[in-house]
């Protein structure tokens, strides 16, 4: 891995459009940092945006190494713990069909 500080958001902007965004790890208007995880033709790239500390540009040898920090940042932001979210959805859908709503307009 490679990282060089990025002291402008609009120069890790102009990169990211260039690249293809596999995901996005944080929020600035949440937390204090998002990284960006991209590739541009065979480098895997990650953006880190902060308004904390120093902004910078890491780049992966290959990868398992980018998918490996992907899964490390997620963690770190707390987002790994709610990837799989099929028990909630099961159980909003049983609630929904044990409630049995009355017509009250014919009581009137």
């Amino acid at each position: 891995m490679e990282e060089i500080e990025i002291m402008s958001w609009l120069t890790l902007d102009a990169i990211k459009k260039k690249a293809r965004v596999v995901e996005t790890v944080g929020n600035l208007q949440t937390g204090h940092s998002m990284s960006v995880f991209g590739i541009i033709e065979e480098d895997y790239l990650e953006l880190c945006y902060s308004d904390s500390a120093a902004n910078y540009l890491r780049r992966y040898e290959n990868e398992d190494e980018f998918d490996a920090a992907l899964e490390q940042r997620k963690e770190e932001d707390g987002e790994a713990h709610y990837e799989d979210k099929s028990d909630y959805d099961e159980d909003d859908e049983d609630e929904e069909e044990e409630l049995d709503v009355e017509d009250e307009s014919e009581s009137l």
